[in-house]
C-alpha cells in the first residue's frame, strides 16, 4: 500500500471539521443553535479562542451564523458557499497571528526607538493621524492603521522585519480576522486602537526602547482581550 503524505492541520481546523461533520451528519440541523462557545471548548477539550477561530472559519465557509447575544446558528444549505481550505493552505487563526504580532512588533517597536530617525517619527505620527482623520468621517481606518504598523517597521532600518510585518498584515486582511473583526467594530475600537497607538509613537519619539516594546505589547495584547470578550456580551 502506498504511503500518503501527512499534512500537519491547525487545531481551529481540526475543530472546524469535527463541527462541519456534524453539520453535514445531520446532528445538527439548519436553523438549529450550537452548543456555548464554552461547552464547544470543554467538550472538545481545547481553548474558547481555538473554537472560537473554528466558528469563525464555519461563518467565512457558510455554515454557521453568529448571532451577537443569541448564539451559533446552523445555516440552510442553500447559504453555503465555500470548500473549507486543503490542509496545507489553512490561515493562521486570528488568535494566533495576535499571537505572533505581538512577539515580533513589539520588538519593532523597541528597535524603532532606538535607531528611528526624524523623518520616520513623523511618518509613524501622520499614519496615525490618518487613523484619525478616517474614523471621524465615519470611514474603517484600516489602511491608516496598516500604514503605522509598516511605519514602525520600517523605522527599525532592517528590510527583512519589514517583510515579516507585512506578510503578517496579508493574513491579518485575510477573511478570517475580517470576519471576527466584523462583529467587535465599534467606534470605541478605534478609539483605543488610536490611543494605543499613541503611546508608542511617545516611546519611540522619547527613545524609550523598553517603553515602546512595552506599549506595543501591551496594544497587541488588548487586541487579544477585545476579540475573546464573550459574544453574548456584545449587543
Amino acid at each position: 500500500m502506498p504511503f500518503q503524505s501527512i499534512e500537519p492541520r491547525r487545531l481551529y481546523r481540526q475543530i472546524a471539521d469535527q463541527i462541519r461533520g456534524l453539520i453535514r451528519s445531520g446532528e445538527f440541523s439548519a436553523g438549529s443553535r450550537l452548543p456555548p462557545e464554552r461547552d464547544l471548548a470543554k467538550q472538545l477539550g481545547v481553548s474558547r479562542p481555538s473554537v472560537r477561530e473554528a466558528l469563525i472559519a464555519l461563518e467565512v465557509e457558510g455554515l454557521v451564523e453568529v448571532r451577537i447575544g443569541s448564539g451559533i446558528y446552523v445555516l440552510a444549505a442553500s447559504g453555503r458557499h465555500d470548500e473549507p481550505p486543503a490542509p496545507g493552505d489553512a490561515p493562521a487563526g486570528p488568535f494566533e497571528l495576535l499571537r505572533a504580532r505581538y512577539v515580533i512588533e513589539s520588538e519593532c517597536a523597541a528597535l524603532a526607538a532606538k535607531s528611528a530617525k526624524k523623518p520616520q517619527v513623523a511618518a509613524i505620527e501622520q499614519a496615525i493621524d490618518e487613523m484619525e482623520r478616517e474614523h471621524a468621517r465615519g470611514r474603517h481606518p484600516l489602511d491608516a492603521d496598516r500604514m503605522f504598523h509598516l511605519r514602525v517597521a520600517e523605522a527599525t532600518g532592517n528590510g527583512a522585519l519589514v517583510h515579516v510585518v507585512k506578510t503578517l498584515w496579508e493574513e491579518r486582511t485575510g477573511p478570517l480576522y475580517q470576519q471576527l473583526e466584523h462583529h467587535y467594530d465599534t467606534p470605541g475600537l478605534w478609539e483605543s486602537a488610536t490611543s494605543e497607538h499613541r503611546a508608542v509613537l511617545r516611546a519611540i519619539g522619547a527613545r524609550d526602547v523598553a517603553g515602546a516594546r512595552a506599549a506595543m505589547q501591551r496594544h497587541l495584547n488588548m487586541a487579544y482581550k477585545r476579540f475573546s470578550k464573550g459574544w453574548g456580551t456584545l449587543q
